[in-house]
């Protein structure tokens, strides 16, 4: 059995905007741009970056909720989009979503037994009858009470609700979750109960996590590696502890800087970006320079910078390093 439970390999997902009279233009937008990751198993891999990085786009191709336009996904060696619906389906069971908005991705008209249930008679053809004892035991597992049993979500506070969707999640014993912002619809206080939630259950299923968010506290505090996004490709890949104190790519350095200071007279000074990625990468060169806080080199502007190996484990595409260039 492989260490690596989930491998991407040069993935790319372009979408198709049309414009002009009677939207006869169109123009090509490449939300993800040749990206490679791999992520052990039990091992929690932290996606980071702005909103419109592309860091949902991945989660989604990776279940194929989404069609990849070219790249590979492996997940236990298999090639899932080599899979037809029916296989398709079958390899879902193993992966299941986390979602950002616990109150949106829950169903209204069902009580929380028959949503937690649901998946095992999509997947194993069990009955929410035949069920019941197993769909108590996940809600026993995630926090909630067997009086929760036949109550509506919307009868329960946000950090119940994620409680909901994590026991449904976990109802086909998956072996991978994708955490799309799990927390970030919740309150401080609610957030670390949801995420000390997270990580008893990654200990006691033997669980492997892709982490998606914007927030590095909570991936710090969560993640064994973290990889950071910029309009759809990779810049910087490290250990979590490389990530923070040794980072390389002046975007994670911003990122950092960011972060609130627990000491008020903190001599650590935020680094302001100029403008948004929300602009467009430039034709050419470096996809961060029109907003980069470093020294701007020539090649900053014509080459693109590749995904190069700068130390053990550590990942960056920047030309401010020697080994880039």
């Amino acid at each position: 059995m492989s260490d690596i439970l989930l491998e991407i390999r040069n993935l790319r997902k372009d979408f198709v905007q049309r414009g002009g009279l009677f939207g006869r233009q169109e123009h090509i937008v490449r939300a993800v741009d040749d990206v490679s990751l791999t992520v052990p198993r039990g091992k929690t891999l932290g996606l980071v970056g702005e909103s419109g990085s592309g860091k949902t786009t991945i989660g989604k191709c990776i279940l194929r909720l989404m069609e990849p336009t070219a790249g590979e996904i492996l997940y236990d060696g298999k090639d899932l989009r080599a899979l037809d619906a029916r296989q398709l389906r079958a390899s879902r069971a193993d992966m299941q979503m986390i979602y950002q908005s616990p109150s949106a991705s829950l169903n209204g008209r069902m009580t929380v037994g028959q949503i937690v249930g649901e998946p095992l008679w999509i997947h194993e053809g069990i009955s929410n009858n035949g069920a019941r004892d197993r769909e108590q035991d996940l809600m026993h597992v995630v926090g909630l009470k067997e009086e929760h049993y036949f109550r509506y979500p919307h009868e329960f506070s946000g950090g119940q609700q994620q409680r909901i969707g994590i026991a449904r999640a976990l109802a086909v014993r998956p072996g991978l979750l994708i955490l799309d912002e799990p927390t970030s619809a919740l309150d401080v206080s609610v957030q670390a109960q949801i995420l000390n939630l997270l990580q008893q259950l990654q200990d006691q299923f033997g669980l492997t996590y892709l982490f998606i968010s914007h927030d590095l506290s909570v991936v710090r505090y969560m993640c064994d590696e973290v990889a950071l996004l910029y309009l759809g490709k990779i810049v910087e890949r490290a250990p979590v502890r490389t990530t923070f104190e040794d980072s390389r790519h002046p975007y994670t350095q911003a990122l950092i800087s960011a972060i609130p200071e627990p000491e008020p007279d903190s001599q650590n000074e935020q680094i302001v970006l100029r403008g948004d990625p929300t602009s467009g990468r430039p034709a050419r060169g470096c996809p961060f320079a029109p907003r980069c806080h470093a020294e701007i080199l020539d090649r900053c502007e014509t080459d693109e910078p590749p995904l190069v190996t700068v130390d053990l484990a550590h990942q960056v595409a920047c030309h401010l390093h020697p080994e880039v260039r």
